[in-house]
């Protein structure tokens, strides 16, 4: 193991990497851009000139990353949520996932008499297209899900080729998602879904962290995800972000959790840690090597989330639904719970974070059907 690979060097260069894009989103000109996508991008370009890692070649912190950072910053994050905020958001943000679905499943089934994948790929054609259409209705977790049954991850070539592309295609979407409600907003007003009154929450953007305070967050969200564990052995059909949202959910509205200082700053530092893990999955060099099926499979992959783009975002349109809205339901679908919340934090939408995780857990639940049944009709 080389000392690039040092998970405490990896740790302390995420870090670092964190730090670099909210000193840069400070100045004119990148502030526009905002800290989430300055996160992504400069862990992307670190990762590819070998500065850290790339996550397909695996390392011990990414892994911790997915497994126990990016729920414990969904968790922190959601403890400063009111449930008032669902009043307004929830049934258009549940419609507009639908959607958002709908236009993936069009997607999938326009792309495969388009690009024609089975040409190149050969028998897992349609099993790499259930995977597509699986991840890009609720998220990774649906991706895997289909190519563990298809024993896609046994072809090494294919597998590798089709995870780097998924995040080398998704990772521009999920910054295009970031920047086009300001854009879309300032050339197509409308009317913003908030809550009324004094029921609009603001995100706290600096706040003091004492050490009763990080005491209180950290231990309940370790409690929390430990409760999770523990109900999922027992029902193994509640997944554990439900479980987790739940428990958040419940706390949150009590007083004291309210009075907490800091459940912002950490909730939104392990998001953004997240994001540059998910950055590092824009690995180059392993599609370089792949030739003319890493440019299937590009192709396949960019029809797919056009025509998501175009639907959700052209259904949206005619609708008159709040661009915002329409931009974390995208982000629900194409990157799950995580990414919809950090696309509501980055819009500085705080009644947008629990609708935004429901909707990405729905999409958890319903992802591997639709996968399975686009691969089973398309086999």
């Amino acid at each position: 193991m080389t000392w690039t690979q040092d998970p405490i060097y990896v740790s302390g260069m995420l870090c670092m990497i964190v730090l670099l894009s909210v000193w840069l989103a400070k100045f004119k000109g990148w502030k526009t851009i905002g800290t989430p996508i300055l996160v992504i991008l400069i862990a992307a370009v670190a990762a590819n000139i070998d500065i850290i890692p790339t996550a397909t070649n695996g390392n011990p912190i990414y892994t911790g990353v997915f497994l126990y950072l990016a729920p414990m910053g969904i968790f922190i994050a959601l403890l400063e949520v009111d449930l008032k905020s669902l009043k307004k958001a929830g049934g258009p943000i549940l419609f507009m996932f639908g959607i958002g679905g709908l236009g993936t499943i069009i997607g999938v089934l326009v792309a495969w008499f388009l690009v024609k994948p089975a040409t190149e790929i050969g028998d897992m054609a349609n099993a790499i297209a259930g995977m597509y259409t699986g991840t890009y209705i609720g998220g990774s977790i649906n991706f895997n899900a289909v190519a563990l049954s298809y024993h896609v991850n046994e072809n090494a070539d294919l597998y590798a080729a089709s995870t780097v592309v998924d995040n080398l295609i998704g990772t521009p979407w999920i910054i295009a998602t970031l920047i086009l409600p300001k854009y879309l907003q300032t050339l197509f007003p409308r009317k913003k879904l908030l809550p009324a009154g004094n029921e609009i929450q603001k995100l706290k953007k600096e706040e003091s962290v004492s050490i009763p305070g990080l005491a209180a967050i950290l231990g309940l969200a370790l409690l929390a995800m430990a409760f999770s564990k523990l109900v999922f052995q027992f029902f193994p059909q509640i997944p554990e972000i439900i479980t987790l949202t739940t428990v958040a959910l419940i706390l949150a509205q009590l007083q004291f959790i309210k009075k907490l200082s800091g459940t912002h700053t950490i909730g939104f530092f392990l998001i953004l840690l997240f994001l540059a893990t998910i950055g590092t999955l824009c690995d180059l060099s392993t599609l370089s090597g792949l030739g003319e099926l890493a440019g299937t499979l590009i192709l396949f992959v960019t029809v797919i989330i056009v025509l998501h783009g175009l639907v959700i975002f052209g259904v949206g349109a005619l609708l008159k639904i709040d661009w915002d809205v329409i931009a974390v339901a995208s982000q629900a679908n194409v990157g799950g719970n995580t990414t919809a919340l950090a696309s509501a934090e980055s819009l500085n939408r705080p009644d947008l974070l629990i609708p935004g995780v429901l909707v990405g857990s729905l999409g958890n639940a319903l992802g591997t059907y639709a996968g399975f049944f686009i691969a089973g009709i398309l086999g």
